[in-house]
This record gives C-alpha cells, sequence and structure tokens, in this order.
C-alpha cells in the first residue's frame, strides 16, 4: 500500500503521530505535533570517515532541523505500508498445524490421513488394502507418539505449577488436595477426548481398539499417579510445544495475503504542500486513492492554516453530503466550493498565545534533543539503505541513495517514551507558569459541565485550551505515550525507534525517513515475536517556487480562504443550533444533540 502524507520538520513540526496529541496540537493552534514511533533495523557501515562521529552526527542533524524552521519549502510525503514479511520467505514446515497446540496432534493425523486417502483414490484403491498398511501404521504410530508427549508436556506443566501451589499452601493443608481434584477433572477430561479419538482412529485402521485404549488409560494413569515427577518428553516436542504460540498457521499466511493483495497493495495516501514560517501560513493537499482493474477511487482533502490569525481552514465539500443527510436538512449546495472557518482564538485567550506556544513548542523540543545521549545519533552510508529488512519500497529509495549524508537516530522503546514525557512535561510547565490563569484544579468531569464560560453561552477558545491542558497533564501524571496504542504484550524489549535523515553538501534536510512496526492481528493471541505490519513514511522537501499551486484541484479564486469564499464554522454552529431550538432539524441530528450534555445544560431538551 502507498501513502503520500508530506510532513515537514518546521515550527509545525510536521511529523507523524499516533496519539492523543495530535488532537491537543489542533486545539493549541497546530502546535503541539510530535514524531510517532518508528522502528528500522539498519547496519551501519564500516567505512565512515574518521570525522563521523556520533557526537557530530547529533551536533549535524540539530543544525539542520533548527534551520529548517526558518525557511519555506513545499514538501511531499509518501506512506507505503506493507506485511510482506508475513507470508513472503515462510518455511511451511516451520508453521502451525493447528490454532491452538492442544489440537496439534490430532489435526497432524487429520491432515496426514486425508492424505493418504487422496493417494488411494488416486490410485483407485481402497485406504485400508494391504499396501497402505506401512503408511497406516506410520500415521498411527506418530499420532500415539505425539499424543504421549503431548500429555507428557502438559502434566510437566501441571507439575510445575503444582508444586508451586503446594510449596505456597503447605501450612494451610488444603492446598495440595484442593489442586489434586482439579488436576484430577481436567485429566479425566482429556481421558475421555483421547478415548473417543483412539477409538475412532482403530475404526479407521482396523485393529485391536479395546487394547489400544486400555493401554493407554494405563498409561495415563501411570503419569497420574505420578503427577509430581517430571515426565520424559523428547527434545523435538518439547521445543515444537513450548514455541507453538510463537508459531503462524497457514490461514493466518492466507489472510495476510488478501490483505495485501485486496487492500494493501491499491491503496495509495499521499500529503503535499507549502510551508511559510514568515508569512504564517501552511497548506497540506491530503489525498487517498484505491485503485484495482474494475474499481478506482480518490478523495482529497485541502488544509489551509494562517497563523497570524489563528485559523485553520478545511474544504467543505467532502462534508457537506454528510452533514446534510445527517444535521442540516436545509443545507444544500451552501457548501460548495467553499472553505470551511475553524477560528482557533475567538478573543478569549491570552494575547500572544498562539506565539508563545510555538516557542514553547520549540524549547521543549531542542531541550530533550540536547539531553539525549550521543550513542542515539551516527552516520549511515547511502549505499546501505538498499539492504535494510525488511527492504525499502523501490519507488522510495532513489530519492534516498541520492544523499550526501544520512544521518540516524536510534531510541529504545523505553528512551523514546522518556523522550516524549520529558517533551510533553517541558512544554506544560511553560505554558502553565506563563498563563496560570489557564490551569483548573477540577477533576476532567468537572471541567467538562463547565467547559462554556461563565458570562457568555459559546463555548470558548480558553475553554478548550483549559481542557487540553488538563489533557495534557493527566497523560504527564499517566506516564502515557504514543506506543499506548500499541499491546505491551507485543513490544519486543530490543524494539527500535528510528529515524533517518538526508542532508545535501550545504547540510540542509533533503528527506526524512520513518518506519514504524506495528504487531499483526494474529499477535492479539500469538507470541509477540510474530511479525506485523510495516509502515515506511518518506518525507521530501524541496524549494518554494512561486509557480507552483498549493490547491492543483481548485480554481484559482480558492486558493487563498477568504470572507467571500468560506463558512465561519462558529457562527453556522450558532445558527444549526437555534434551528433544533426551534424543533427542526433530522430526527438523526434531534438524537444527537439530546445525548450532548453541553448542549442539555444550555438549551434543556431538544425534542
Amino acid at each position: 500500500m502507498k501513502t503520500d502524507s508530506r510532513s515537514v520538520t518546521s515550527p509545525l513540526h510536521f511529523t507523524i503521530t499516533k496519539h492523543k496529541v495530535l488532537l491537543i496540537g489542533s486545539v493549541l493552534s497546530g502546535a503541539i505535533l510530535a514524531t510517532g514511533c518508528q522502528s528500522t533495523s539498519l547496519a551501519q557501515s564500516n567505512t565512515l570517515a574518521t570525522k563521523q562521529t556520533p557526537a557530530a552526527a547529533k551536533t549535524a542533524l540539530a543544525s539542520a532541523l533548527q534551520k529548517q524552521r526558518r525557511q519555506s519549502f513545499s514538501y511531499h510525503s509518501n506512506l507505503e505500508v506493507s506485511n510482506d514479511q508475513q507470508f513472503t520467505d515462510v518455511d511451511s514446515q516451520q508453521l502451525a498445524v493447528s490454532d491452538y497446540v492442544e489440537a496439534h496432534c490430532e489435526d497432524t493425523h487429520d491432515k496426514a490421513y486425508a492424505a493418504l486417502l487422496e493417494q488411494a483414490e488416486a490410485q483407485d484403491k481402497e485406504v485400508l488394502a494391504t499396501e497402505y498398511d506401512a503408511q497406516r501404521s506410520a500415521i498411527k504410530q506418530s499420532y500415539l507418539a505425539c499424543s504421549d508427549a503431548y500429555q507428557a508436556w502438559e502434566d510437566n506443566k501441571y507439575n510445575s505449577r503444582y508444586n508451586a501451589d503446594y510449596d505456597d499452601s503447605s501450612d494451610y493443608g488444603y492446598g495440595s488436595d484442593h489442586t489434586s481434584q482439579n488436576s484430577d477433572n481436567a485429566n479425566e477430561a482429556n481421558e475421555d477426548s483421547n478415548r473417543k479419538l483412539l477409538t475412532a482412529i482403530e475404526e479407521e485402521y482396523g485393529g485391536e481398539g479395546d487394547s489400544l485404549v486400555e493401554t493407554r488409560t494405563i498409561k495415563s494413569n501411570a503419569i497420574k499417579s505420578s503427577n509430581v515427577e517430571e515426565n520424559t518428553v523428547s527434545p523435538y516436542y518439547q521445543q515444537l510445544f513450548d514455541n507453538y504460540d510463537d508459531k503462524s498457521t497457514p490461514q493466518d499466511i492466507k489472510k495476510a495475503q488478501l490483505l495485501d493483495a485486496y487492500l494493501l497493495k491499491p491503496l495509495s495516501i499521499n500529503a503535499q504542500g507549502f510551508y511559510q514560517p514568515m508569512a504564517g501560513k501552511a497548506t497540506m493537499l491530503a489525498s487517498v486513492q484505491y485503485q484495482v482493474r474494475n474499481h478506482q477511487s480518490s478523495i482529497n482533502q485541502p488544509i489551509y492554516i494562517d497563523f497570524k490569525n489563528g485559523n485553520i481552514y478545511l474544504w467543505a465539500d467532502n462534508f457537506a453530503m454528510l452533514n446534510s443527510e445527517l444535521l442540516d436538512d436545509k443545507l444544500g449546495t451552501k457548501w460548495r466550493n467553499k472553505w470551511l472557518k475553524i477560528a482557533m482564538d475567538d478573543g478569549t485567550l491570552p494575547k500572544g498565545f498562539g506565539g508563545e506556544v510555538i516557542k514553547a513548542h520549540f524549547e521543549a523540543l531542542d531541550l530533550t534533543y540536547e539531553r539525549a545521549p550521543v550513542n542515539q545519533f551516527n552516520y549511515v552510508a547511502p549505499n546501505t539503505l538498499a539492504s535494510l529488512t525488511p527492504k525499502m519500497p523501490e519507488h522510495q529509495l532513489p530519492a534516498m541513495l541520492a544523499s550526501t549524508q544520512v544521518i540516524s537516530r536510534v531510541q529504545s522503546t523505553e528512551d523514546y517514551e522518556q523522550f516524549y514525557q520529558d517533551y510533553m512535561r517541558l512544554f506544560y510547565d511553560r505554558i502553565t507558569k506563563q498563563y496560570p490563569e489557564l490551569i483548573k484544579d477540577k477533576g476532567m468531569h468537572e471541567q467538562a459541565e463547565n467547559i462554556t464560560d461563565s458570562k457568555n453561552t459559546q463555548l470558548t477558545s480558553k475553554a478548550m485550551v483549559q481542557q487540553a491542558l488538563a489533557l495534557i497533564k493527566s497523560m504527564i501524571d499517566n506516564g502515557s505515550s504514543p506506543t499506548d496504542v500499541i499491546p505491551k504484550g507485543s513490544l519486543s524489549e530490543d524494539l527500535a525507534i528510528q529515524e533517518l535523515y538526508g542532508l545535501d553538501k550545504r547540510g540542509q534536510i533533503k528527506w526524512q525517513h520513518i518506519r514504524s512496526e506495528f504487531p499483526s492481528q494474529t499477535q492479539s493471541v500469538r507470541n509477540k515475536s510474530d511479525k506485523g505490519i510495516v509502515i515506511d513514511i518518506l518525507q521530501q522537501y524541496s524549494p518554494l517556487r512561486t509557480q507552483d499551486m498549493a490547491f492543483p484541484n481548485l480554481a484559482a479564486d480558492v486558493q487563498i480562504p477568504n470572507a467571500s469564499n468560506s463558512i465561519d464554522l462558529r457562527k453556522y454552529g450558532s445558527e444549526l443550533i437555534q434551528y433544533y431550538r426551534d424543533g427542526k432539524g433530522t430526527t438523526m441530528g434531534k438524537m444527537m444533540f439530546s445525548v450532548m450534555p453541553l448542549l442539555e445544560e444550555r438549551f434543556g431538551s431538544i425534542d
């Protein structure tokens, strides 16, 4: 899957974020965007020049990042999602036969016997023919050996728990009897299941069904009578059963191939735009395409950010139909070829607040960067990028290989979480120290009930910022980080978070690469060593040209939002609320507004 999402390391720090901080950044004038969790495996070249030390890499990268904040440029991002490692170069011998270890022996037997049936059918013979005696006997003996090994392995697991429970409860005098009773019940259930299967096997193969079941019962009783002793399990079966949950199944492989063929490969996500810090504006044209042989779909979303006036503009066409269907049945074509204006400051925030937010953002970034250990940074030979595992997307490599210098920054998951916490704490402390009136000591629930200004029934920017700062404080107190979106059980202890930067001869950043790896769906059941989905994001930067249009898909007269081509969302919202107060509106809209506590408090029931 290809995706383009051009983000920039600018005063906005347009990099990829993976958590709640994205919402907070929007509330605080789009300034609090933090780099997300990325991981990649990269071999270091031993041919680097002596002067290319980790300390030099850290210094060079810091200088390049700070320069970029003050420069105007255009950017383009391409995002590629791949799950190739889930189904390529997979050894079929290493796949699990069953979804669960307890079914392995039976499913292995059934699979082998089904293959023998197919062989006999292809030769137009009966499976019970004497010429298949050896194969049938081998299948049966293999099952019995596997079943015995599994029973011994399972009993050993029980014995370990039994001995531990006995040690813990020996002073009370009842722990071992209680545990033994539970074990007996479990063993009886296993025996009943095994007895039925063995009887069925003997019916298939012909022979001594009763004696075979009797023999297995004697063995099982012997195992039970010595359940505190270690049973012998062959190294092969011990390793097989111990690591069974680490293995993928053929069904897992098939699902991964279908996901790749029908979603990831046809999907493309891109973004491009301008960043102009001196003019106080930035643009982004985000796009998503899906293309297969008989189907093509595409959607674009222009975004315009006016830093000076604290406004964000979204192209309204993409929201018009949904809004008309669900909320505003009188909308018609009023939003056609219009921008939606979202004013971040309605006059209730302290003067100069937006500029201070940006300063606090960069100050926190600089301090956390300065504290970072030197060994996180290093120079990388560009020609080693092609040897990354998993492989880099082919269409991303050419731009990366053309770089004069490549610098990498590698953090462990623990280091990244600490970096993120330090950044949030520094940002919060600077803002709240400068604007103590934005701190509320009330709980989150009470703040939500009082999010409207006491002197004004309108939802205020100040109240929203207070709520956002309260959320940041909660994240700091709870130790939250972007890696929280990944189940902790599936995070590898040696997971690396790595960013790559390509610099030109003048030391300016030409591209930034981020690789993120997420657990696959099977990791909710299977071990964290299972391979997951890899996301590669390449962000390229180039000089801004006057002839370039920010939004090639829009007409010239709407390239820049203004009063005549935009809808003030705050004013529109007030009018829509009044519309519902008058008893009008859609059924869905009435349901939605009636359950919103803020509107209930301000206007009562809308029914």
